[in-house]
């Protein structure tokens, strides 16, 4: 069945006009009343449990669909552990792949950042445009993949700027560094009794050793993938896998 993002509270029984793009979903996929699609809107209940709404398409205007939102299932897709992605942002088009795929995977929040190192330099009005872009992506990929908790993208910074903003309470839910550096602790042994993790890994060539130790001074532990020097988004997807299974 047809999954599609509502960012607007729902209620069973009632009618309501879908927001324009999931509107325009509807209607690229030639859907017709009568016809039955699941939505989401991102939100947990009073319990902190998430899930999906039924609904059918009773209306198809020229530039307006209208369902009937039906029933709320608790369905629960998420991981049991939240993790928190600060990613020096690759260039190109590997930040949206690595957008689409961290959503797909689980992760709770993606910080795109900055760094002495990152080719893809944004501010003004390229990086907002950015930002709903990659929000955009995260929640197409939650539609496809069943997610109902839609990671939320944040406002691109430098990592300077991030890290002077994180308080000392940040660092109690485990804060892990990818590195290269020695002595460093396996991943999953640097996340074990941690149910809440912040993970920040580097762009193309990694944070710098002056951004590494800045980094380390803020309550950060040096945590590896092991030997082999993995392309900054593989890097950042493979630590997802590894904290979220």
């Amino acid at each position: 069945m047809p999954r599609f993002y509502c960012p607007t509270p729902l209620t069973t029984g009632t009618l309501l006009n879908l927001p324009d793009g999931a509107a325009r979903h509807v209607q690229v996929l030639r859907l017709q009343p009568g016809m039955d699609i699941t939505l989401f809107n991102g939100q947990a209940d009073a319990g902190g449990q998430y899930g999906e709404f039924s609904a059918t398409v009773t209306h198809m205007g020229r530039s307006s669909v209208q369902v009937e939102v039906g029933a709320w299932a608790a369905t629960q897709r998420e991981p049991a552990r939240a993790v928190h992605l600060a990613v020096g942002m690759p260039a190109n088009e590997r930040m949206d792949w690595l957008v689409e795929k961290a959503a797909e995977l689980g992760v709770a929040s993606i910080q795109p950042l900055m760094t002495e190192r990152s080719v893809l330099r944004l501010s003004g009005e390229r990086a907002s445009k950015k930002q709903v872009h990659w929000q955009s992506v995260a929640e197409a990929a939650c539609e496809q993949c069943g997610g109902n908790r839609v990671p939320l993208v944040h406002e691109v910074m430098t990592l300077t700027q991030w890290l002077a903003a994180r308080d000392a309470g940040a660092l109690d839910s485990g804060a892990l560094l990818l590195s290269l550096r020695s002595p460093s602790l396996g991943v999953r042994d640097a996340a074990a009794a941690h149910p809440t993790l912040t993970f920040l890994s580097g762009p193309e060539g990694g944070l710098s050793a002056a951004e590494e130790d800045v980094a380390i001074a803020k309550g950060f532990r040096s945590a590896t993938l092991g030997p082999r020097v993995l392309r900054s988004e593989t890097a950042a997807l493979a630590a997802l896998i590894t904290l979220l299974t």
